[in-house]
């Protein structure tokens, strides 16, 4: 189905004076001019359930304005120096783990998609037509995408989540109104997580559950999500209900067997396994010219593990790149939405760390018997519950790679002595390092928004 951009769903002249605002206010200006005008609502507001929709149809921005920085910075990777060389400063900011000040849109772009979420909610109340399940799918979406990306970029510019320190650690600016006037301020942890699990929650009872287009959140979207954050939050119990909860609704899985391994674009977007579909905008240091596969990771693939084929080429110089994107299209962007295989590996982690290792084999096992050459898979028969953990984790790692996935799951599994890692970069003889938990794994906030908010900086 054609996606139709924002410029071509919004039929009046009127909805470019909103746009033009929205812009204004993710860059965090003051936008004083359209304060002070009070232009007339006609034309500063939507006015029907149409154009509310419509919005959500704004695909570039709704689906796909998530941050990349975080796999820049993640350890399945490594550039050369000459590469590293060419890339621009905060790429080479974040490969390196350098303080920088995000001059780019990983902080911005983020902030334009949930404000374009807070008018849908703000005016919805206000605006005439629709029946109720179509008023109630507009606003489940808007709920689920605002969570969505809040989470997102708490990923990035809060400390991770520690149950024992959420009440005092800086967590993110929520933005939950479209007002203007409303100045952004950092709020707690606590605060960031409460905000985006009450919001994903909320939007449960009112989303369908199947979407029209999968570009479109769903019940099992939300539940999926659900289960993503919980685990962030090494919440396990409530990240295995989600799980459960969305694979109950929605559960099929691709066969590889039946993916050509041979082209440069193996999966289609709106793949059988994908729940919701949304994604990154591949950045410079993620092109596979560019990227090489970890080459310990890519040797861990077994011979008949037909991910080795699907998921990487063979690049002219003997290196790995990846290709095994979901997102259906070239170069390096990033799938970042839900989809079954993440869930299936949420469900299995849950369940060895519940202590449920039957329920942990039967999810590892469902999903990589979709993964290698048919008859040649032996199943996982694993009875010691730390090894079965770390054979989950190592799957989670391979089949979830490129997802902006990886740099949560080093943040999360730091907080535990046993799983912690030093991630090491060699650039032309020189040797970084970044230490479990260390400053690093937090982003600077964008400066601007720093200077013209007040919003205080990270370390």
């Amino acid at each position: 189905m054609k996606i139709h951009f924002f410029y071509k769903i919004f039929k009046a002249q009127r909805y470019r004076m909103i746009l033009l605002c929205l812009i204004s206010l993710v860059y965090f200006s003051s936008c004083k001019k359209y304060l002070d005008a009070k232009p007339d609502q006609s034309i500063a507001t939507p006015s029907t359930i149409e154009d509310l929709e419509g919005i959500l149809n704004a695909y570039s921005t709704i689906n796909g304005r998530y941050p990349s920085a975080s796999e820049v910075a993640a350890d399945d990777f490594y550039l050369t120096t000459a590469d590293f060389n060419s890339l621009i400063d905060p790429q080479r900011f974040y490969y390196s783990w350098q303080k920088s000040p995000n001059f780019v849109g990983d902080y911005k772009s983020p902030y334009l998609a949930i404000e374009y979420c807070n008018i849908i909610l703000d005016e919805l109340p206000k605006v005439s037509g629709g029946d109720l399940p179509k008023r109630n799918t507009v606003e489940g979406n808007a709920l689920f995408v605002r969570a969505s990306y809040h989470y997102a970029l708490s990923q990035l510019y809060a400390k991770v989540y520690n149950k024992a320190t959420a009440e005092l650690d800086l967590g993110i600016a929520l933005r939950l109104t479209s007002d203007v006037a409303v100045k952004p301020v950092r709020s707690t942890i606590s605060a960031t997580y409460t905000s985006i699990l009450n919001d994903l929650k909320q939007s449960i009872s009112l989303l369908p559950s199947t979407p029209d287009v999968k570009y479109r959140a769903s019940k099992p979207a939300a539940y999926g999500m659900l289960a993503r954050v919980y685990l962030s939050m090494s919440d396990f119990k409530n990240a295995g209900l989600y799980a459960d909860s969305a694979l109950a609704a929605y559960n099929k899985l691709m066969d590889y067997n039946t993916v050509n391994s041979a082209s440069a674009i193996p999966f289609q977007q709106f793949n059988d396994e994908v729940i919701y579909d949304a994604k990154a905008a591949g950045p410079q240091a993620l092109t596979q010219s560019k990227a090489r596969v970890d080459t310990l990771l890519y040797k861990s693939f077994g011979t008949n593990d037909l991910r080795k084929s699907v998921l990487f080429k063979v690049n002219t110089n003997g290196s790995i790149g990846f290709k095994g994107n979901y997102t259906g299209v070239a170069g390096s962007s990033l799938f970042t939405g839900i989809g079954t295989n993440e869930l299936y590996l949420i469900k299995a982690e849950a369940a060895v760390r519940n202590g449920d290792s039957r329920t942990a084999l039967t999810a590892l096992n469902t999903l990589l018997v979709t993964r290698w050459k048919t008859g040649t898979f032996v199943p996982y028969a694993i009875s010691d519950q730390k090894q079965l953990l770390g054979a989950v984790l190592l799957e989670r790692r391979k089949d979830l790679l490129f997802r902006s996935l990886r740099w949560t799951d080093l943040r999360r599994l730091n907080l535990e002595p046993d799983q912690a890692k030093t991630l090491v970069r060699n650039l032309d003889g020189a040797t970084y390092k970044l230490e479990p938990n260390g400053l690093r794994y937090v982003f600077q906030i964008d400066q601007d928004a720093v200077n013209i908010s007040g919003l205080q900086q990270n370390p």
